[in-house]
């Protein structure tokens, strides 16, 4: 660096909140007056320069939020003049050293959060005494809580959530929680989504001075602790997603400082205490998902302060406390999957700055109070599954920040009110399964709206693609001469088509006397009917080319209007061609069953003799394929993200949650379809294959796509959920890169996975990196460096060549979800570090 060689005697150098880019050079090391260097929050990439070691008298080291990659140089832990190490937020991966601690005899401040750094903590860590704050969260550390971190009597800070640590499994109790009670000055305490696996020890003796306490989502079990009762200074205790049952203590009314009491997703009985009302600072209390019985207590209204109550999905009874409405400054409330009865008051009207309020799936009863029109901030509004009745109130249409409304299931009559037509903002609406009457709108937010906002109100007209009667077109006797006309018609062709399949059973069944012939898959293959040929004729223009969305290797895919307005897909399948029959059989076989929100939903089909076609809802975004490899079309780093959680959560209900695990065989982006609201549903299971029970893998002559096809499924043609997996993590690949597999610059030795592999070695993500992605200049772009490197890690676990070392859907799903939270917290955070 020429900065060194000019500046010998420099001891300072601030170069923090600005748009550097590249390496931090090399010869840093020729810096060796240097005492504080901080290059935070710029967009510094490649590894931490070894020559870092040389710097002597180096006190602060700060380098967080870049995209540095690679190992930590463990020279960096040998200057014993460091007082404060802050790495976090990089794409820093590999082990701590053993000896980490012994020779940092000044150090006060370790932050190396938001890594990839893995294997154990350093036990020594318990060396560097000085020690006050300790943050190793959002990285892959595993093994025990070291215990001793109760060497560290100046603590104040311990942040380890987001990491694979255990208790020790020699004791059920979390026995390094007592270890800590040598720290007199500890803060905050951070142990969230580790699988601990224990119990709270009976006394809890942290420190008095413990503000913080966040122990969600870590598999603890037994009765939260009385003890907690003791930490006096607590303003945040969080317990959710555990596994504690019993009461709430009693004794949590010497809690006077909590402001936030997070105990939700547990299994905690019995009412709630009226003591809870004595913590008068109570801002956000989270109690869903339990098993809480009674009433909701009335003292809640003397809860000033409360802002965030949350007490769904329980067992609660009796009306809303009249109290609760005089809490005007409440901002959210849930309410939802409880057995609450009772009407809603005028009084609703008061909590005038309320932006969320769920009171769904209870028994709620009487009309909707108009003064519900006057919350200006609403923003999710849910009354579905009660019985509400009367008319929908006109205000609503004046609270004017609504973007979620779910009146559903109700009692609800008389017309939609055409004031809804001014919430600008509103992007969800269900007014189904009510006794609604007269036009829908169509001005305003209607015109996105599908017929499933408005389903089972027979009293309703409207567009006709909504499938709704003309307004003004009343039905005359003629018109339903016809209707019966064509009813009798469909009946008699029904009966005909079954009267032909059983005698071509009974044929088929003395010429070939095969399996794969019985009546009940013919059975199958007929009931699947529901359209004529004539009608899929009519609906895609006689499958005209400009009604084609795409061609596979069995079939074609056209677009069709149905006579109600309804688009949809026709998949037909090209009879002529070897396998196309089986392609059909397989595709009703796997989806006469399966159900999920990221699954292809089949409406119906048609199939005689000479004409088989399977009717799908239509995807008007298309595949995720076109998209990525569209010069018309965007997809950000949030879509794709979410478009791959959806095909991992397809791809686990298909594994585990369905009665007999289904393999897809042909993941890839072609074969991902996005609905109006981007939602990835997954198609085309005509090579699909069900494993029977006990059954972990067949085989088949079948070939999947080239490029995304498993190794042991193109050499044995071995079928397995581990081959599905593969396939995904070459979608990881292509989905981020831009690259198909089979792109001009993989003709040789290279292939996509082995240049991703290269790649992260060589600590060159961004080189990878979709150019549609690629902007340095966009304040997020460390984020999405350090995202792309945690879903390539991913990638390539999914693609090992041995089935047995791939990770399994569950563990991809959960992987992918952390990257995905991860980058939404790092793209929102601002970072104040001096």
């Amino acid at each position: 660096m020429d900065l060194c060689h000019r500046l010998p005697n420099l001891e300072i150098l601030f170069l923090y909140d600005n748009k550097f880019i590249g390496s931090i050079p090399r010869d840093i090391g020729n810096c060796t007056m240097l005492q504080q260097l901080r290059l935070a929050r710029n967009n510094f990439t490649g590894a931490i320069p070894l020559e870092m070691g040389n710097l002597r008298y180096l006190k602060v080291l700060r380098l967080p939020v870049n995209s540095l990659i690679g190992s930590i140089p463990p020279n960096i832990f040998n200057i014993s003049t460091l007082e404060d190490i802050t790495l976090a937020v990089n794409l820093l991966f590999g082990n701590l050293p053993s000896n980490l601690g012994l020779w940092l005899p000044n150090l006060k401040r370790l932050l190396l959060g938001g890594n990839e750094l893995d294997g154990i903590i350093p036990s020594t860590i318990g060396n560097a005494t000085k020690l006050v704050q300790l943050e190793l969260s959002e990285n892959l550390f595993t093994g025990t809580v070291p215990m001793t971190f109760g060497n560290l009597e100046f603590l104040q800070l311990l942040a380890l959530e987001g990491n694979i640590l255990i208790n020790d499994p020699s004791t059920p109790e979390l026995s390094f929680l007592t270890s800590l009670t040598n720290c007199k000055h500890l803060i905050v305490l951070a142990l969230a989504n580790n699988p601990l696996n224990g119990i709270f020890p009976p006394f809890v003796n942290l420190s008095t001075t413990l503000e913080v306490l966040e122990v969600t989502n870590c598999k603890i079990t037994g009765m939260i602790p009385r003890g907690l009762s003791n930490l006096s200074s607590l303003i945040s205790l969080s317990l959710s997603d555990n596994d504690l049952t019993g009461p709430i203590p009693d004794t949590f009314i010497n809690l006077a400082k909590v402001q936030r009491l997070y105990l939700s997703g547990n299994m905690i009985q019995d009412p709630i205490p009226n003591n809870l009302c004595r913590l008068s600072n109570l801002g956000e209390l989270r109690l869903s998902r339990n098993r809480l019985l009674g009433s909701i207590p009335s003292c809640f209204g003397n809860l000033t302060s409360l802002r965030d109550l949350q007490l769904d999905s329980n067992n609660l009874t009796s009306s809303i406390p009249f109290s609760l409405w005089s809490l005007k400054d409440m901002l959210v409330l849930n309410l939802s999957s409880n057995s609450l009865d009772g009407k809603l008051p005028s009084e609703i009207g008061n909590l005038e700055v309320i932006y969320q309020m769920d009171l769904s799936k209870n028994q709620f009863f009487g009309g909707i109070p108009s003064e519900i029109g006057g919350l200006q901030q609403l923003i999710y509004l849910s009354l579905s599954r009660n019985k509400f009745q009367g008319p929908i109130p006109g205000s609503i249409g004046s609270t004017v920040s609504l973007e979620y409304l779910d009146l559903s299931n109700n009692i609800l009559s008389g017309v939609i009110p055409k004031s809804l037509e001014a919430l600008s903002y509103l992007k969800y609406l269900n007014l189904s399964y009510n006794r609604l009457e007269g036009e829908i709108p169509s001005r305003g937010p209607f015109t996105n709206f599908t017929a499933q906002s408005f389903m089972h109100n027979v009293g309703l007209c409207g567009a006709p693609q909504l499938g709704f009667k003309p307004c003004n077109a009343p039905s005359s006797p003629q018109k339903s001469i016809r209707f019966l006309k064509y009813v009798l018609l469909a009946t008699a062709s029904a009966i005909l088509v079954l009267a032909f399949v059983y005698v071509l059973a009974r044929r088929w069944r003395k010429k070939e006397n095969s399996p794969a012939s019985t009546w009940s898959d013919l059975l199958h293959i007929a009931t699947c009917r529901r359209f004529s040929y004539q009608e899929l004729m009519l609906a895609t223009n006689g499958f005209n080319e400009s009604n084609l969305l795409g061609k596979g290797s069995w079939s074609s895919v056209y677009r069709g209007m149905l006579v109600d307005g309804m688009a949809v897909a026709v998949k037909v399948f090209n009879l002529q061609l070897e396998g196309a029959l089986e392609s059909f059989e397989a595709e009703c076989e796997v989806l006469r069953n399966i159900r999920h929100r990221n699954l292809i939903k089949i409406i119906s089909s048609c199939a005689n003799v000479d004409f088989k076609a399977l009717v799908m809802e239509f995807m008007p975004n298309g595949s995720l394929e076109a998209l990525l490899h569209s010069n018309s079309y965007f997809l950000d780093m949030l879509q794709r993200l979410n478009i791959l959680v959806d095909v991992a959560l397809a791809m686990e209900y298909l594994h585990y949650n369905y009665s007999t695990p289904v393999v897809h065989c042909d993941i890839k982006p072609s074969n991902v379809l996005l609905d109006e609201n981007m939602v990835a549903h997954l198609g085309d299971f005509g090579i699909s294959k069900l494993l029977g029970e006990s059954i972990s893998m067949t085989q088949t002559k079948t070939l999947a796509t080239i490029g995304y096809m498993a190794p042991e499924y193109g050499s044995q043609g071995i079928v397995s959920t581990r081959g599905d997996v593969y396939s995904y993590g070459i979608m990881l690949m292509e989905t981020l890169t831009g690259k198909k597999p089979t792109d001009k610059m993989f003709e040789g030795e290279m292939c996509l996975k082995d240049w991703v592999l290269d790649s992260m070695q060589n600590g060159e993500i961004s080189v990878i990196l979709d150019s549609n992605l690629l902007n340095t200049n966009e304040s997020d772009f460390a984020a999405k460096v350090q995202c792309v490197s945690s879903v390539m890690s991913l990638a390539v676990e999914c693609c090992e060549e041995s089935p047995e070392m791939r990770i399994n859907t569950r563990e991809v799903l959960q992987r992918l979800r952390k990257i995905k939270d991860k980058y939404e917290k790092n793209i929102q955070a601002t970072f104040k570090l001096p």
